[in-house]
């Protein structure tokens, strides 16, 4: 199966958060890991916030959506299915991009409110 990973997930793994392990699991498990260009960014603040070093592991295999036109569409129907902030909306959006059903790919998230979200357009948790 393919997963689109949110940035909550590799925040989450470089901060040991709890089930992190389970988490980089089913990243290993995955066809292929992909990702809005956006993660590798936030990732960085948030690792700085920290004072902590990125560990270039995490985002070795990911496979960068960048979509090259506006996403207007995506955007619309992320929001019809619930209220999200910029950033978790973007990363929806992308993935509504990259897989237009749904269903085809799994949606990795920590953000419960994503990720309720997520499963209202028909992502796979």
């Amino acid at each position: 199966m393919d997963i689109f990973v949110d940035t909550s997930v590799l925040v989450g793994t470089a901060f040991g958060e709890a089930g992190s392990a389970d988490l980089v699991a089913r990243l290993r498990s995955a066809r292929t890991v992909f990702a809005s260009t956006l993660l590798e960014a936030e990732l960085q603040s948030a690792c700085a916030r920290e004072g902590l070093i990125v560990d270039a592991r995490l985002l070795q295999g990911i496979s960068w959506v960048a979509p090259a036109r506006p996403l207007s569409a995506e955007l619309a129907k992320v929001l019809e299915a619930g209220y999200l902030r910029g950033a978790d909306c973007w990363h929806l959006a992308t993935a509504v991009y990259l897989a237009p059903n749904p269903a085809d790919l799994v949606f990795l998230t920590l953000d419960r409110q994503q990720g309720d979200v997520a499963a209202r357009i028909g992502f796979s948790p």
